[in-house]
């Protein structure tokens, strides 16, 4: 590489650096209910990266040509690596025909899939072997210790977030006061000052239930989503939380969503200006479609959003007002969010929703849809 190349490359690294939306520019649009995702600008900025990198593209088009031997390799016409690609299709294995003098350049990289046939493990292991999870007992702490294993496993941050849940009436079955608490999983290095989102589901069930559909199938998809963003890089960082105590005990929020509404009591004021989004998976294992849902106060351009991650992916998807999981927590506390999964089946709260109630490929097609959200694919 030619030192005139050399120069050409810092200056615009530099320039490309200072172009990035500064964290009052995300907060604002935020605020505005305006998708910031994927590092979007606003207004005067935006104009000033285009000028930016327009300009760059420029520079290092002539230091390129100025340089011997580091000429650029010709791209096949024919290549598709530019498009989106369906879930099942596989990238080239070598970026050229003709090798590069440039160290920069790197080979093509496997992209990572949603593993269908380990989140249906997930569900028989929740559901299956565990059981019943209501939220102050022993099997919720089981279930819970799986979930923590795991996010160790992928390399994330984890801790308990415990809680107080009442007395009270679970599906006409009588509880007793008791604690429960969150799963948080958060990626190495996480500043909760800084952009991000939050991907939850609940761990626990009604007293009588194995809550295979309600909800070892959204938290299925939550490990697999860890597992996925471990192995490649998401818009921005996403917490990924095991909620404990969404199952109400009785009539009204007061007595629902008690894990959820702990979690936002309990944020920050820097978090709460940083958190951009919040998704719940709740009951995404039954259907032929994704059920991509809102309370009625939210914001609709993060549901938006994910509808066009639907159509990029070819998932088929329709939109739903309800309040009914952990996503109307964050709702009622003035966040962006969505709700994926609701689709009514037979075996709801009851002793028959096992295993063999959740479709693999519904749980596919949640957690492709979900990952493309996260990961802009």
């Amino acid at each position: 590489m030619s030192a005139h190349f050399a120069l050409t490359l810092r200056v615009c690294t530099r320039s490309a650096t200072y172009a990035q939306p500064r964290r009052e520019d995300l907060r604002h649009t935020r605020n505005l209910g305006v998708s910031t995702w994927g590092a979007q600008y606003g207004g005067s900025r935006t104009l000033e990266t285009v000028r930016r990198l327009a300009l760059c593209s420029l520079l290092l088009a002539a230091a390129t040509v100025a340089c011997t031997g580091d000429g650029p390799a010709v791209e096949d016409p024919t290549s598709t690596s530019g498009a989106s690609a369906s879930p099942t299709s596989d990238p080239p294995t070598s970026p050229s025909a003709t090798p590069s003098a440039s160290p920069s350049v790197s080979p093509s990289v496997r992209p990572v899939r949603f593993d269908s046939a380990a989140a249906l493990a997930d569900v028989r292991l929740l559901a299956g072997e565990i059981g019943p999870r209501l939220t102050t007992e022993p099997a919720f702490r089981e279930g819970a210790a799986v979930v923590e294993r795991r996010f160790r496993e992928y390399g994330y941050q984890v801790r308990r977030q415990p809680f107080a849940v009442p007395a009270g009436d679970s599906w006409g079955v009588p509880v007793d006061a008791g604690r429960s608490f969150n799963v948080v999983a958060t990626p190495r290095g996480f500043d909760a000052a800084e952009p991000h989102v939050i991907v939850g589901a609940h761990l626990d069930t009604v007293a009588v239930a194995p809550g295979a559909e309600d909800n070892a199938s959204g938290v299925a998809v939550l490990l697999e989503l860890a597992r996925l963003a471990s192995e490649d890089r998401t818009r921005v960082p996403a917490v990924l939380i095991a909620f404990g105590g969404e199952e109400p005990r009785g009539d009204g929020d007061d007595l629902h969503h008690f894990g959820s509404q702990h979690y936002v009591r309990t944020m920050p004021p820097a978090q709460r200006d940083a958190l951009h989004a919040m998704m719940s998976l709740d009951r995404v294992g039954v259907g032929s479609f994704v059920p991509v849902c809102t309370g009625p106060l939210s914001p609709h351009w993060v549901r938006d959003s994910v509808l066009a991650a639907a159509e990029r992916q070819d998932i088929p998807a329709r939109t739903c007002e309800l309040t009914t999981s952990d996503h109307w927590a964050f709702e009622k506390a003035g966040f962006a969010v969505t709700r994926l999964g609701s689709i009514d089946y037979p075996e709801y709260h009851s002793a028959d929703d096992l295993p063999g109630v959740v479709d693999r490929w519904q749980l596919a097609r949640t957690g492709r849809l979900a990952w493309s959200w996260l990961s802009a694919r």
